[in-house]
């Protein structure tokens, strides 16, 4: 049974995580990307350690146009 593949790999919840809240902040320009980072750490329950990364790299205010 060792050639069977997970179910999901790892870093696919982060990375639908990413596509996700990419489509939010495109269809809720109103919220703050934090409202929109916590929805999608709860939607995809990422671990404390995906969240930090998420919010170290994506939690950056989008008004530096």
């Amino acid at each position: 049974m060792s050639n069977a593949r997970p179910t999901q790999l790892p870093g696919d919840k982060v990375k639908k995580a990413i596509i996700c809240l990419s489509e939010l902040i495109e269809q809720y320009p109103d919220k703050t990307r934090k409202e929109l980072l916590n929805q999608v750490e709860i939607k995809f329950d990422l671990s404390p350690l995906e969240c930090e990364f998420l919010n170290k790299h994506f939690a950056g205010t989008s008004e530096s146009k």
